[in-house]
């Protein structure tokens, strides 16, 4: 099995399903992840994995961005959006099968890509007639993939009913996962402890330039006011703005480095984490909330969103905190449900 992965959640998904058996048609198989070098932090990250001890028959290593998806039997892909996955899958001459994991909340649009048959392209970034035609090409393999029995869909993010169903009804194997494999793992191999109350998992909307800076600023001076906060910069963070956040008094700054869902394991009961809408907040709901720890995501106020935030990419960001709410809903359904059995 080959995968190409190009961000730490897609890394740490790939061990995800590895782990779960989702990757393999034998018992002897082993799986290859490459993490794409050019991808900041994405190095950093790799390294942490592998500290934490690889499950059997997973080799993880820093490589190029290249691939084919010709030889292999199955494949895994974070991002369908991707050029380099797309310009593989189009010139692929034969296809296994395919195993789509998580790449943010993009995972949800891929999801309704497939079901409405629209082309794969994304919502932040306006698609020229390459990358149009691209999509188009993509959307059709997946669909006539998955009509074969051909794809899954291994995601932690909790889909409602009807887009399960829909995508049941194409033909995708949707299978869930609450991060079964990282939660295992010994928290003796955690980060150093991180002391304060509070932690802020950084947003890359400011990177992005789909929130203003100063608006965000205020509202982590605010946070800080109410106690010490500990800030942890997105991968795709503003120096310049991480800079300033430096001199905030009561909070201290991060290096960006290995995925927040592996740095803030050793958190307890008397801490919490806040974040602005991102896939992180209902990772870290599925992680941290049974260990007692609270995850707050904080809606993004209207007067923080510059022109480049379409309405369609507002209302999709937004959905971070309905899926954070929803993946604690479920946890405490199945808290439920195991003692009644009991």
């Amino acid at each position: 099995m080959s995968a190409l992965v190009e961000s730490p959640l897609q890394l740490l998904c790939a061990v995800e399903a590895h782990a779960a058996g989702h990757l393999r048609t034998s018992s002897d198989d082993r799986t290859r992840v490459v993490a794409r070098a050019d991808v900041p932090t994405l190095a950093t990250a790799v390294g942490t994995v592998r500290d934490l001890g690889l499950p059997d028959g997973l080799d993880v290593m820093v490589g190029p961005a290249g691939r084919s998806l010709d030889g292999a039997p199955v494949h895994l892909v974070g991002d369908p959006f991707s050029g380099v996955f797309q310009t593989a899958l189009a010139r692929a001459g034969t296809v296994g099968r395919i195993v789509v994991v998580d790449d943010g909340l993009a995972t949800l649009d891929v999801a309704r890509r497939l079901v409405d048959a629209e082309p794969m392209v994304r919502l932040s970034t306006p698609a020229g007639p390459l990358r149009y035609t691209l999509g188009t090409l993509t959307t059709r393999r997946l669909r006539r993939l998955a009509r074969a029995g051909r794809l899954t869909l291994c995601t932690m993010l909790p889909l409602d009913d009807d887009l399960t169903a829909a995508l049941t009804a194409l033909g995708v194997d949707v299978v869930e996962h609450s991060f079964a494999w990282l939660s295992s793992r010994p928290d003796d191999g955690a980060p150093a402890e991180i002391d304060e109350p509070t932690v802020v998992v950084g947003s890359g909307l400011v990177a992005d330039r789909l929130v203003h800076a100063d608006q965000y600023a205020a509202w982590l001076t605010g946070l800080a006011a109410d106690g010490p906060v500990r800030y942890i910069p997105h991968r795709r963070h503003d120096p310049l703005v991480t800079a300033l956040f430096e001199q905030l008094p009561g909070v201290q700054v991060d290096a960006p480095g290995a995925p927040v869902e592996l740095r803030l394991r050793g958190l307890t009961s008397d801490q919490r984490v806040v974040s602005l809408p991102s896939t992180s907040a209902v990772t870290l709901t599925r992680l941290l909330t049974p260990r007692g720890v609270g995850v707050l995501p904080q809606d993004v106020p209207e007067t923080w969103w510059t022109p480049r935030a379409t309405p369609a990419l507002r209302e999709h960001l937004g959905l971070a905190a309905d899926l954070a709410r929803a993946a604690d809903a479920r946890r405490d359904d199945r808290r439920r449900g195991s003692r009644s059995v009991a």
